[in-house]
C-alpha cells in the first residue's frame, strides 16, 4: 500500500527549471572546488620542486645521492603507516557497526600487529641543517595557558576565580568526591598518575608544577587533568546544578554579606557560561572546536575556582564510574577510571574486554593521539592498564599524593 501523500513529500515538488538550476549551480560550484583544489596542488609542486632545486644547489652530488636514499625509504614508510591507520580506522568504523547492532566483538575486528616502524637509513646531521634551511618546517601553533584562560574568564564573562591554597582545594576536592561514591584510593591514584604525585590545581599539562618551568602539550588542567572540551560538556550536563548550589550556599545562616553576594555573583557567571556553551549542538566535536575560542577558554577557568574546580572535576571521574556501571562494570580500580579517562568512556571500557585485552593500543587512539601520549605506544590494552598501575605506584607515594591520602581520612573521620 502507498503512504498517503503527506508522508510520501514533506515538500512541494520545485519547478523544473529550478531543479536544473540547482543542479547546475552544483556542478559549478564542483568545477570551481576542483579548480581551486588544481590550483592548489600546483602550487604545492611548484614550491617542492623550486625546493628540491635549491636543495640539490646546496648539497654536494655524494650529500644529494645520501638524502634521496633516505627520501625514498621515508616516504616508503609513510606509505606503509598510512595504509596501517587506514586499515585500523576502519576496523574501528566495524567496530562501531557492531556496537550499534548489540553484537560482540570477535578478535578479527581488532588489527594485531603493533603500527610500523621505521627502519631505513637517517639523515646525517649536517644534510639536515640544510634541509632545515632551505625548507624549514611549520611551526607548532602554541598551547593556550593558564594565563589565557583567565583572560578569556574575564574578558568573556567578567569571571575572576577564587584561588585558595592546595591543601584547602584538596580538603574540599575529597569531601566532594567521598560525597558522590568515589574512593580514596581512586581518586589519588589518579591524580598521582595524572599530576606525577606532585600536582597543583592550576596545573597545566606540559608544565612541571613545582619548578612552573616547559611548555603546554595540551589544554588538559587540574588534578584530573580534564581538557578544555571537558570543562564545556561537564557545564551542560551540571552546570545549573552548580549555579543552583551557589545560591543556596549564598542563602545559608550565617554567611558573610560580601560571601553570599560574591556566591550570587558567581551563580550568575555560571548560568551566562552555561548559556553561551548550551548555544552550540551538544556533541563532542563541537565542544571541542568550541573549547578552543575564547568563550571555551574562558569555561576552561573554572578548574581554577575553589568553589566551582573541586565540583567540575570529580564530576567527570564520577560520570567515568557511572558509565561503567552501566555496563556492568560495578567495581573499578584507580586504574581502570584513568584509562576511561585517558581513552574516553566507552573506549576504555571496551580496552576492559577479554577479546581487547592482547590487541595493540593503536586499536583505541587517534594517530594522533596515540603518538602523543608515550605511555600508550608500542603497548596491549593490558600491558597499558599494568603501566598505568605502576606509574601510580610510584607517583602515589610522593609529597603532593601523600598529602592528599592524608586530607582524605581527615575529612573521612569528620
Amino acid at each position: 500500500m502507498r503512504a498517503p501523500a503527506a508522508k510520501r513529500r514533506l515538500w512541494p515538488r520545485r519547478p523544473l527549471s529550478k531543479r536544473r538550476a540547482w543542479a547546475g549551480l552544483g556542478r559549478g560550484l564542483f568545477v570551481l572546488a576542483a579548480g581551486i583544489l588544481a590550483c592548489v596542488l600546483t602550487m604545492i609542486g611548484a614550491w617542492a620542486q623550486g625546493a628540491s632545486r635549491d636543495l640539490a644547489d646546496k648539497l654536494t652530488p655524494a650529500q644529494l645521492a645520501t638524502y634521496e636514499a633516505y627520501r625514498s625509504a621515508r616516504d616508503k614508510f609513510e606509505h606503509q603507516l598510512t595504509y596501517y591507520w587506514r586499515r585500523v580506522e576502519a576496523k574501528r568504523d566495524a567496530r562501531k557497526a557492531r556496537r550499534m547492532l548489540a553484537q560482540e566483538y570477535q578478535a578479527q575486528d581488532y588489527i594485531a600487529q603493533q603500527p610500523p616502524k621505521y627502519a631505513g637509513p637517517e639523515l646525517p646531521a649536517d644534510i639536515a641543517k640544510i634541509v632545515e634551511v632551505v625548507a624549514p618546517p611549520t611551526p607548532e601553533r602554541p598551547m593556550a595557558t593558564v594565563a589565557e584562560f583567565l583572560q578569556s574568564a574575564k574578558a568573556q564573562y567578567g569571571f575572576v576565580p577564587t584561588l585558595t591554597s592546595e591543601r584547602e582545594f584538596k580538603r574540599r576536592y575529597a569531601e566532594e568526591a567521598l560525597a558522590v561514591g568515589l574512593t580514596k584510593d581512586q581518586v589519588v591514584r589518579i591524580y598521582a598518575l595524572e599530576t606525577g604525585g606532585q600536582g597543583t590545581y592550576d596545573m597545566q599539562s606540559g608544565i612541571n608544577p613545582i619548578s612552573k618551568q616547559g611548555r603546554p602539550i595540551s589544554s588538559a588542567l587540574g588534578y584530573a587533568q580534564l581538557l578544555h572540551a571537558n570543562s564545556t560538556s561537564e557545564l551542560v550536563k551540571h552546570g545549573e546544578r552548580f549555579a543552583r548550589r551557589l545560591l543556596a550556599m549564598a542563602a545559608a545562616p550565617g554567611t558573610p554579606p560580601d560571601s553570599a553576594r560574591a556566591f550570587t555573583a558567581k551563580a550568575g557567571v555560571v548560568r551566562h557560561m552555561l548559556k553561551v556553551a548550551r548555544s552550540i549542538p551538544n556533541e563532542w566535536g563541537h565542544h571541542m572546536r568550541f573549547a578552543g575560542t575564547p568563550a571555551g577558554l574562558g569555561i576552561h577557568a573554572l578548574n581554577l575556582d575553589a568553589d566551582v574546580g573541586p565540583w567540575l572535576q570529580v564530576l567527570k571521574l564520577k560520570g567515568l564510574k557511572d558509565d561503567a556501571a552501566t555496563a556492568g562494570r560495578g567495581s573499578l580500580t584507580g586504574a581502570q577510571i584513568e584509562l576511561m579517562n585517558l581513552a574516553g568512556p566507552r573506549t576504555g571500557l571496551e580496552m576492559l574486554l577479554p577479546v581487547a585485552q592482547n590487541m595493540p593500543t593503536s586499536n583505541f587512539f587517534s594517530r594522533a593521539g596515540y603518538y602523543r601520549n608515550g605511555i600508550v605506544r608500542d603497548r596491549t590494552a593490558a600491558e597499558l592498564i599494568k603501566a598505568l598501575e605502576e606509574r601510580m605506584e610510584v607517583n602515589i607515594k610522593k609529597p603532593g599524593a601523600v598529602e592528599f591520602a592524608q586530607i582524605f581520612d581527615e575529612v573521612a573521620r569528620r
